[in-house]
């Protein structure tokens, strides 16, 4: 059957073993010092493993593959002792639901925090939420300068941080995966004046033009000084 399935690029493998401690499946193994696909039908390909290579050596292909076995899953799981939910427990995806604050409460603003997590390293690339979701892409100082962000353009939205300076990696492949593989309906961009920024605004730009979809997007800039400037 011709399916969605992982392929990882040799080249860009620098055989850290992230993937393999990341993959629950057992589809990946380290073969040679390098991260190999072991089994076609251990690989659901939902990518969990994508957010846990530090190079960006993997990435999805469609192809022929046996279809994803569950139930050789389990029994290989349960041949090595392996819990079912293997990983990192900060990487875990969740979806947050926010309570409205009570009345006598101080006045803090509730969170608008939408999911968990919100690093575009670290999202799962098929997670529900983006199901139907609109999408904020913002470069993770906007919190810091725009106090603000929460109520004016967190509320609502599935929320994906980052800085391309920090990072040094192009978000522009994942960006794309996200809005190819889920039913998105409008990406917002908020970024910093600063130049470094531009790269974040790229990457989206790239990813909406190349996942082939006609979404809805706009970018908002904010001062170093905590103002909107567009």
């Amino acid at each position: 059957m011709i399916r969605k399935i992982i392929h990882i690029d040799q080249e860009k493998c620098n055989g850290c073993g992230a993937c393999a401690d990341a993959c629950h499946e057992g589809a990946i193994g380290m073969v040679d010092g390098k991260a190999r696909l072991l089994r076609d039908d251990y690989c659901d390909g939902l990518g969990d493993c994508l957010p846990a290579c530090p190079t960006g050596a993997i990435t999805f292909v469609e192809r022929e593959a046996a279809a994803y076995d569950e139930a050789a899953v389990k029994a290989n799981q349960a041949a090595k002792g392996r819990p079912v939910h293997a990983g990192c427990p900060g990487q875990q995806a969740r979806q947050l639901r926010q309570q409205p604050a009570a009345p006598a409460a101080p006045v803090a603003a509730a969170s608008q925090l939408g999911q968990w997590p919100c690093q575009i390293k670290l999202v799962p690339v098929n997670a529900p939420y983006f199901d139907g979701a609109k999408l904020l892409i913002a470069a993770d100082c906007t919190a810091f300068a725009y106090a603000n962000l929460h109520q004016e353009f967190m509320r609502g939205k599935i929320t994906l941080i980052g800085c391309p300076k920090l990072d040094g990696v192009d978000y522009s492949e994942k960006l794309t995966a996200i809005l190819a593989n889920n039913d998105i309906q409008s990406v917002t961009i908020v970024r910093m004046e600063v130049p470094c920024c531009g790269g974040l605004e790229l990457a989206a730009k790239k990813a909406l033009q190349a996942s082939g979809k006609f979404i809805p997007w706009q970018v908002t800039t904010i001062s170093v000084d905590g103002r909107i400037l567009d």
